[in-house]
């Protein structure tokens, strides 16, 4: 990966995450307790040995570049490894980024100056395990000028993404933007190739073909164009990708043991964290004793800025008299700093800080940073933003229409709760 550099997208507005996104992009948005969803893409660049990275940030970056600068200044200048901020700074005219390819021909002297032979263009709010020097290596055995990562899907959520046609080589032979009637992968009529948003150009051909189209975006408008001149090769994630780990067991006699898993169950996991919904379930992905996502993994490991907040404590115990209390947590990942003080937390993500008061139930929750859940109350498959402080005897998530003339309620019926929701109004 030496001669390569990866370009991540990272400006995302979220505006279907609001009002997780009011004040920070999406990749900057809490996940998994103690990480941030850019997290997950940057680790996958320094396990994959991408080490000259350029972020491209741009809405309510803040949050984001305080993450970045805070804990992945990890770079060695003099062994040629960067990691670069570049907001908008308007180098090729008076406007935003306007989308995907407007962003890199924006930023186009960054890569001049290191002249690779190759960029990969990656997407910093996504959740997946992803080698991309397999995925260089299979661009380059295959000749392409550009090379697109796809997932099969159900055919019924293609007007969710971007479809990709392609032949029984996987050449692409077409795009569908969000299909009501999509085409399907050739020999399975109930699946179709979804667009990850991963791209790997020949510089030469990226740079070429974004001085020549003016155009802001790859997938709605330079790729199409492209697949009559340049050869565009599509690269099956799930059946390609191997990320290599151990698994620990327990042998006849007692002893604790590794064992080399070549494919991991995860290297096929991938989700798009468009919506308040995928984000709630990307969530609930990494709880339970088998977990959908794992982060536990030993050769793969997904790395953060960590802040100093003590362990995580549990206190009562009194299990059995007229008032039983208890602080316990069961299938959960609970982050640094947080407090169980007799309450039950079960299927939840709890992040930095978060102190759960007796007789209190969290179940199927994601709960942010500095959050307080008071006594007695009842929390079932909600969002609780950061900041947030729940009254005691509250019941979230129970009946959906009464939350509704309260909170925000999703598709799904996931409760989101902000810190505003429980503030008295003014004026």
């Amino acid at each position: 990966m030496k001669n390569t550099v990866a370009i991540i997208m990272a400006g995302g507005k979220g505006e279907r995450l609001m009002p997780l996104t009011k004040n920070r992009s999406k990749p900057a948005i809490p996940f998994g307790g103690i990480y941030q969803l850019i997290d997950l893409v940057l680790s996958n660049c320094i396990n994959s040995g991408a080490y000259k990275i350029i972020v491209l940030p741009q809405y309510k970056s803040q949050t984001l570049m305080q993450h970045l600068e805070g804990g992945w200044n990890i770079f060695s200048p003099a062994l040629g490894h960067y990691l670069k901020i570049a907001p908008p700074q308007m180098m090729a005219g008076e406007k935003w980024y306007q989308g995907t390819a407007d962003s890199i021909r924006q930023n186009l002297y960054l890569i001049d100056k290191d002249s690779p032979e190759h960029v990969l263009i990656l997407s910093g709010d996504h959740v997946y395990k992803m080698d991309y020097s397999i995925f260089k290596a299979y661009h380059e055995a295959n000749n392409a000028d550009v090379t697109i990562a796809v997932i099969e899907l159900g055919k019924e959520i293609a007007g969710e993404y971007g479809i990709v046609e392609v032949d029984k080589d996987y050449c692409v032979k077409g795009f569908q933007e969000k299909p009501e009637k999509p085409r399907t992968i050739p020999g399975d009529s109930n699946r179709i190739l979804a667009s990850m948003g991963i791209y790997i150009f020949k510089t030469e051909v990226l740079v070429d073909l974004l001085k020549a189209d003016p155009r802001p975006d790859f997938g709605k408008h330079l790729l199409p164009d492209i697949l009559d001149s340049h050869r565009v090769i599509a690269y099956p994630y799930r059946k390609e990708n191997t990320i290599k780990d151990v698994s620990l067991y327990v042998d006849k006699d007692g002893l604790s043991r590794e064992g080399s898993i070549k494919t991991v169950a995860d290297s096929g996991y991938w989700r798009d964290v468009g919506t308040l919904d995928s984000y709630w379930n990307a969530n609930m992905d990494l709880t339970g004793i088998e977990p959908f996502f794992n982060m536990y993994g030993k050769y793969w490991p997904i790395r953060t800025y960590q802040k100093q907040y003590p362990p995580v404590k549990t206190i009562y115990a009194q299990e059995s008299g007229d008032a039983p209390r208890a602080g316990r947590a069961l299938d959960s990942l609970v982050a640094h700093g947080s407090i169980i003080s007799g309450g039950l937390v079960r299927n939840s993500v709890l992040s930095y800080n978060v102190f759960v008061q007796s007789w209190a139930v969290v179940d199927e929750a994601v709960i942010m940073e500095n959050v307080i859940v008071g006594g007695y109350s009842r929390i079932k498959k909600a969002i609780i933003s950061e900041g947030v402080h729940i009254p005691p005897h509250t019941e979230i998530g129970y009946d959906p229409r009464k939350d509704r003339k309260r909170f925000k309620v999703t598709p799904r019926g996931i409760t989101v709760v902000t810190k505003e929701d429980f503030e008295p109004a003014t004026g």
